[in-house]
């Protein structure tokens, strides 16, 4: 069986001509001091051990390469200037290489259009492995083959537009007004792109590591741990001799799947010890990314080290990003948590007709907190819309804190808290606050909040999940892997979290295929992620209505190790109900949909207001729509 797909899987790739013999050279286009070709090989090793057609540049030429890649910065100082579409000038920032073609170098793809790779042992070389998936939807599509550039030739493509092989290049491209010093320079910096795996990556193996601050409480911790391993223990599962069990041709062929290994750093102390931590960490074990991760208070320590030692920061679970997380590259987040929850509470306070009083904040003191409760504060002071804001904090080991954090509100208050689950649970004896009452959905864990009846009646929550009767559709495939694994559900929100992480993760390095480069990892995940949702939501519908039909029939089920009594639990589609698993979804976690784009770096955008159902269970009913602000 194996043999045969490597043969489907070689036809294909011959096909589309990724694994064809580079074509002869052609006449080099004048201007620009010609380098002689390299001569080609047979190379099979990593990344890095590639002769390319161009020399390497000089320590200043790789500079000056950089400023223009980067910044769009000439050797003269000054912006370089280009034309698009037969005479639309860009200049400087805009007219900069990695705009189009990325940090990494390896291109991209925004809807229908293709931006090749220009990283060096691509455009430089005539490695036959040299690919690049150009396609997330369609994993044939792949970077065309082309005989490497020379200086000459790379010249062309520079200022007049000139491919290689001498045909047009498209109008997007910038025909560059570039010197010969520049385009040498160019060449020196594109001839260092993602050459070498990133540290972390053999042949064998790509490890990880995940990180866990000191606040966390040890339930949480052993929940977070479990499902994380058993995303990994799963991930290593399906690999096999000859790979995964579930792979597409390139794969095969190349050989690509490797091994996970999970490091578990739990950091100790003040938050001001855990940079040196992390570093020392890293410099015992490098890893190639830090993936998913757990944090109740702050992050940014564990933020700043990933910007500073270039290391992907893939989906930690937080309730506070760092206020400059997203002009940054490294990391990724799913949202912009409790800073986004105080803008859309700011939205829909000045959204009324009448403006509250005065908005009282109440928190413990912690990062979270006070971050949250200093962004309201500076959304509703600021503008024509001035609210008077008061902050209250308060000790939580102090029985009367509570009840002085509450006093003298009045009905034209809005009380917004800002605590976590083990504070709320010591509202019961405080009277309810006459004001209108908000909660935070990150920090009381959302419909799990405890709280008692008279405040669940009183209080609303600004809400950035899915509704959970919608959600629970969503989650299903969700529940079922949690099942197979044995693993309880003890923190839906943050399990389903971790597990989308890994599966995501595994997803994206299977569309890398052998380009582990930790830029490249960002760039797939801003790439990918809205296709990749649709069409895995999708693809578990389609699977979990296959099971439940095979259960009916007595047939072998789709979803092979599903327990029949799991398979029961999943609900029949029923006419008219729009939130069944027969119905078109957007999304497979806890959130209604989660979308990238370049330089974007939280997925979910949102919230809804929502009020507790009647009763004692854990329905909420939205108040508003889904709230961007």
């Amino acid at each position: 069986m194996f043999v045969i797909l490597r043969w489907i899987g070689l036809g294909c790739l011959v096909a589309t001509g990724i694994l064809a013999e580079p074509a002869h050279q052609s006449a080099a286009i004048p201007r620009g001091p010609a380098i002689p070709a390299a001569p080609s090989n047979d190379f099979v090793g990593p990344p890095g051990a590639l002769s390319m057609i161009i020399e390497p540049g000089t320590a200043a030429e790789v500079d000056t390469g950089r400023r223009i890649y980067l910044d769009g910065i000439g050797a003269n100082g000054q912006p370089v200037v280009g034309v698009r579409f037969g005479g639309v000038e860009t200049r400087g920032t805009a007219a900069a290489c990695v705009t189009c073609h990325r940090r990494s170098g390896l291109g991209a793809v925004e809807g229908n259009d293709q931006v090749p790779p220009v990283a060096g042992r691509i455009m430089l070389s005539d490695d036959p492995r040299a690919l690049v998936s150009m396609n997330a939807r369609n994993f044939k599509s792949f970077n065309l083959r082309h005989k490497p550039y020379d200086l000459t030739a790379l010249g062309a493509a520079l200022r007049s537009g000139t491919h290689v092989d001498g045909r047009e290049l498209g109008p997007i491209m910038p025909r560059y007004e570039l010197s010969d010093t520049e385009v040498k320079a160019i060449a020196a910096y594109v001839r260092t792109l993602s050459i070498e795996w990133s540290p972390g990556v053999t042949r064998d193996i790509i490890r990880f590591a995940t990180v866990i601050t000191p606040e966390v409480s040890p339930a949480r911790r052993k929940a977070f741990i479990d499902t994380l391993r058993g995303a990994v223990d799963q991930k290593n599962g399906n690999v096999v001799a000859h790979g995964q069990r579930t792979m597409s041709a390139a794969e095969m062929i190349l050989q690509t799947e490797r091994r996970w290994v999970l490091d578990v750093w739990e950091l100790q102390g003040p938050p001001e010890s855990w940079s040196q931590q992390l570093d020392e960490r890293l410099a015992a074990q490098p890893v190639f990314a830090l993936v998913s991760g757990l944090g109740d208070g702050t992050w940014a320590p564990v933020h700043d080290f990933c910007e500073r030692q270039k290391v992907p920061c893939w989906f930690p679970s937080v309730d506070m990003p760092p206020e400059h997380a997203g002009t940054d590259f490294f990391s990724v987040y799913f949202s912009r948590g409790v800073e986004l929850e105080a803008d859309v509470l700011q939205q829909h306070l000045l959204a009324g007709n009448t403006k509250p009083r005065r908005v009282v904040q109440i928190h413990a003191g912690d990062e979270a907190g006070r971050g949250a409760a200093e962004r309201l504060r500076r959304g509703l002071a600021d503008g024509k819309n001035r609210v008077k804001v008061e902050e209250r904090v308060i000790a939580t080991t102090e029985p009367t804190s509570l009840k002085h954090a509450f006093a003298k509100i009045g009905k034209g208050d809005v009380v917004m808290l800002w605590l976590q689950p083990e504070t709320l649970s010591k509202l019961e004896a405080t009277p309810v606050p006459s004001g209108d009452v908000y909660l935070s959905g990150y920090m009381a864990n959302g419909e799990q909040a405890p709280l008692s009846a008279d405040w669940r009646q009183r209080a609303r929550m600004v809400y950035p999940y899915q509704l959970p009767d919608r959600r629970a559709t969503g989650l299903m495939y969700f529940h079922a892997w949690l099942g197979i694994r044995k693993l309880p559900v003890t923190d839906e929100l943050m399990q389903s979290e971790v597990y989308f992480a890994m599966t995501y993760l595994a997803d994206t390095l299977m569309d890398m295929l052998d380009n582990l480069h930790r830029d490249y990892l960002i760039e797939r995940a801003e790439n990918m992620l809205s296709l990749r949702e649709s069409a895995k939501a999708e693809d578990e519908a389609r699977e979990m209505s296959i099971a439940k039909h095979h259960l009916q029939d007595g047939t072998q089920s789709a979803i092979a190790r599903l327990s029949r009594p799991e398979i029961k639990k999943i609900p029949r589609p029923i006419p008219g109900k729009a939130e069944h698993v027969m119905v078109k979804r957007e999304s497979t976690t806890a959130y209604p949909r989660l979308g990238l784009g370049q330089k974007q770096r939280f997925a979910s955008k949102g919230a809804y207001i929502v009020r507790f159902a009647e009763g004692q269970g854990t329905g909420l009913v939205a108040e508003t729509d889904w709230i961007v602000p």
